[in-house]
């Protein structure tokens, strides 16, 4: 119950101070507005593509990128952000658990948001059909889970060591990729109309991914906390 309560209080905190400076969110989502147009620009410099067979298959794959772009923009600095008194007060106040769960869980929220407004920024300008729009929806809510837990954890990481963006760079490649392929096979099955039945041993390796990434990161970051 503790457990609960700190990691409550400590997610509300961070959900204040974003809603006071917006910085976060605001920054990523003109990165991903901004993106999206400049696809859009490139895209109209090539007419004859929109038409073209591999036009589907570029789209969602072009979608992914900037959605991997942009967890990086907004979840990298989750940790690296906070002073070294900030981190102390937390250490006083909260359990270890308390303060990775929290930050996972405010960057699942974030995501999800930043999500929830890049799709439809996204076939605002490149029209493309769907075959199934509430499965590609979903396969987007789980990129968003994904990429929230991984880069939640390698950021934790990457913040007690000197060169951090290396670090996590070089931490997040073989997690990431995985992850990237599989979101791109399942939305591409959603995009072509495929049975769903076909995607469940997608979702399930997905999911798996995500337990494994959050168990390992409450079992680590207790340590990492202590240096």
């Amino acid at each position: 119950m503790q457990l609960v309560n700190q990691t409550w209080f400590l997610l509300k905190k961070e959900i204040i101070l974003e809603w006071r400076s917006k910085y976060a969110f605001n920054g990523v989502l003109l990165y991903v507005v901004s993106t999206v147009f400049i696809c859009y620009i490139a895209f109209n410099l090539n007419p004859g593509l929109s038409g073209s067979s591999g036009y589907p298959i570029i789209w969602n794959v072009l979608f992914w990128i900037i959605m991997l772009f942009a967890a990086v923009n907004a979840i990298a600095k989750s940790f690296m952000q906070e002073s070294k008194g900030r981190l102390l007060y937390y250490y006083s106040i909260a359990s270890p658990q308390a303060i990775i769960l929290s930050k996972t869980i405010y960057n699942i929220l974030l995501m999800a948001l930043l999500s929830a407004l890049a799709l439809p920024t996204y076939l605002l300008f490149f029209n493309n059909t769907i075959g199934d729009p509430l499965f590609y929806c979903l396969a987007v809510l789980l990129g968003s889970f994904s990429f929230s837990t991984v880069f939640t954890m390698i950021s934790a990481i990457a913040s007690k060591a000197g060169n951090n963006g290396t670090l996590m760079a070089v931490l997040s490649f073989p997690v990431v990729i995985p992850v990237i392929l599989l979101l791109i096979r399942l939305s591409k099955n959603a995009m072509d109309g495929i049975g769903r039945n076909f995607s469940y041993s997608g979702i399930g390796v997905l999911c798996a991914i995500n337990f494994i990434v959050v168990t390992t990161a409450l079992l680590l970051f207790p340590f990492l906390w202590r240096d």
